[in-house]
């Protein structure tokens, strides 16, 4: 029988309700194939979780008996299984060893008040086979072993370390006078015994490191009996099987589960209810109140102090934060219990007996300083210039693009310098991260994308004569999604135009091939960390970063970064297409892409383009000539 974690309750199942309907519905389905998958985020303690639906549910006891095996009056290498009425195991082996202690003629009234006691036809035909021997008479030294004896209406085990023994149980093996044999109190259960007739959760990453002991519980579900793995070494020894009713929860990530449906045709069948857990609360579609009872189960289970009225209002405001959307709070219980406990020992550090928001954030600031050192190492390379990044003036052909760079298991944002060179040419854009293998799938779609908007504007009934290259400088590990196009596009029109780019302003964002600008992720990273280095270079008062107007709802920036914008130190754009982005960078007009007599960003590069096709004609007379 599972023991539940002191003080849980379903409070921290607040917004799981898709999860727990999936689970609800497979629980009140019989059967071999009723099974479930259960997503749970990395955030999550499943065993706490697990124990919370399962009181919340009250998990029904399909087929629930306490399990015995006792000796096989013929044979001791196969001793017989009985199922016997839950948690009736012990009195019956009492009864059976006060029968074999009396005489066989006897035995009459001692037969008939455990067959009126306990009658249950296994028992039944075991007497029968044993109402005239002694204990003597029957092999080997033992006469029974309780496997499995369930106390509790409500059945069901977590397995969350899966081996032999853990999973499935084993056979022990002794050695005598240098024989090795086997007896019945060696006979040990595992998790899908003691889950027998309930409920068994599986951490499904453990199981399918062993491809074997998948296979062999799939083999179990699908035939509704288990069979005892032989001894590698010793004598025969072969336990009768057992019959298995149970429901199976097999807990593990998204990843897994596409893996398991694509790589395993049987997992679909005997795994139909997907059980979604979410690591994030919809507080637009969902009452915040609700949230308040998971912030009382997190209290219960840090026992931290109670909050002030300004740090409860500071913990929604990071529980935002971590889910990088402002109407959605976090449900990863982890991350927030880390988060009270340090922020609990500040505040017991300072003699508190509350917590309060200064607490909180500098339980979040000592979190930051642990993490940000290969940040502030790469920002002072650009300090000192070993990074070249410009933040102030104007240079034709280079931006200031942001990126998120993973390294050494840390995640941060930084500008990155793009530049980009125009000559004569078939219109062709040579990225140079993709001719060097430094390119991911995505970045060289977003290249793409960006040059079949170009050429939508100024090639669509004649060859562009203009080609060009694009880079990212000094970038030496590969590069890849699709948030720097944005960018690239205004180095390329830069470029094309032969117009200065503010290099005060950072640029990110995705765009389509009609130019709209699209959501990206790590939009507070990157734009933190352009800040990060404005900063310390000493603000001009002009810069900034653009992002998609699309990633306002994600916007979680700190108090600092806040403040210096209503100060006038810092401004953060938002665009819904890359011509409002070129007017903030390039101070131009777009202006039409067909009129090269205007003084317009299309009109020189439409100005550039005819002039450059004049050259090929009065090129080609000559070549003729």
């Amino acid at each position: 029988m599972q023991q539940r974690p002191s003080r849980v309750t379903a409070d921290m199942l607040v917004g799981q309700q898709r999860a727990l309907q999936a689970i609800a519905q497979a629980q009140a389905v019989p059967g071999h194939y009723a099974h479930v998958f259960a997503i749970v985020p990395a955030g999550c303690e499943p065993e706490a979780m697990f124990s919370a639906v399962a009181e919340q549910q009250q998990w029904p006891a399909h087929d629930l008996h306490d399990w015995v095996y006792v000796v096989n009056p013929v044979d001791e290498t196969q001793p017989i299984c009985l199922h016997l009425p839950a948690g009736s195991a012990r009195a019956v082996v009492e009864r059976l060893w006060a029968l074999l202690d009396t005489e066989p003629d006897n035995r009459a009234p001692l037969l008939d008040s455990l067959q009126a006691q306990f009658n249950w036809p296994p028992l039944n035909r075991y007497l029968q086979s044993i109402s005239d021997k002694k204990f003597e008479d029957l092999p080997g030294n033992e006469l029974a072993n309780i496997v499995v004896t369930q106390d509790s209406k409500v059945a069901w085990h977590y397995c969350p370390r899966v081996t032999e023994a853990d999973l499935f149980g084993e056979i022990r093996l002794q050695t005598i006078s240098g024989t090795v044999s086997s007896e019945l109190h060696l006979i040990q259960p595992g998790a899908l015994l003691k889950a027998n007739g309930g409920t068994l959760v599986i951490d499904a990453e453990q199981l399918l490191r062993q491809g074997d002991y998948w296979q062999r519980l799939k083999y179990i579900l699908k035939r509704g009996e288990f069979s005892w793995q032989l001894p590698e070494q010793g004598a025969f020894y072969a336990p009768q099987p057992v019959p298995v009713h149970l429901k199976v929860i097999l807990a593990g990530s998204r990843a897994l589960l596409a893996q398991l449906r694509d790589l395993d045709a049987d997992f679909a069948n005997l795994f139909p209810y997907l059980a979604d857990f979410t690591d994030h609360y919809p507080a637009q579609l969902s009452p915040v109140a609700n949230y308040f009872q998971y912030l009382s189960y997190l209290q219960q289970r840090v026992e931290h102090r109670p909050l002030t009225d300004d740090g409860m209002h500071r913990l929604l405001t990071l529980s935002s934060s971590f889910t990088e959307h402002q109407e959605e709070l976090s449900l990863d219980t982890l991350r927030l219990i880390q988060l009270l406990q340090e922020a609990d020992a500040i505040a017991a550090s300072e003699h508190e007996s509350r917590i309060n928001t200064d607490h909180l954030l500098q339980a979040v600031s000592n979190d930051q300083q642990r993490e940000h050192y290969l940040a502030e190492m790469s920002r002072q390379a650009m300090l000192e210039n070993q990074v070249k990044i410009e933040t102030k003036g104007e240079v034709v052909g280079q931006i200031n693009g942001l990126t998120v760079v993973t390294m050494g298991g840390s995640e941060f944002g930084e500008p990155s310098r793009i530049t980009a060179t125009v000559h004569y040419g078939d219109g062709d854009i040579i990225d140079i991260e993709r001719k060097s293998e430094l390119s991911g799938n995505i970045h060289t779609k977003g290249v793409m994308i960006l040059m079949a908007y170009l050429a939508n504007l100024f090639a669509g009934k004649d060859p562009m004569p203009l080609s060009a290259t694009l880079v990212f400088e000094q970038s030496y590990h590969e590069v890849d999604g699709d948030s720097a196009s944005l960018a690239e596009l205004c180095c390329l029109v830069s470029a094309l135009s032969d117009t200065p780019v503010r290099q005060a302003l950072a640029v990110t964002g995705a765009i389509d091939q009609f130019g709209n600008v699209q959501a990206i992720g790590g939009v507070n990273e990157k734009i933190e960390g352009f800040y990060r280095l404005c900063k310390q270079r000493g603000f001009s008062k002009d810069q900034g970063v653009i992002i998609p107007r699309s990633n306002q709802v994600n916007l979680h920036l700190s108090d600092e970064l806040v403040e210096s914008v209503a100060a006038g130190e810092f401004s953060v754009h938002v665009v819904e297409h890359v011509s409002e982005a070129f007017d903030l960078l390039m101070q131009c007009p777009c202006g039409n892409a067909t009129d090269s007599t205007k003084d317009t960003l299309f009109g020189r590069i439409n100005k550039r383009i005819r002039q450059a096709q004049h050259q090929e004609i009065i090129r080609r007379w000559w070549q003729f000539w």
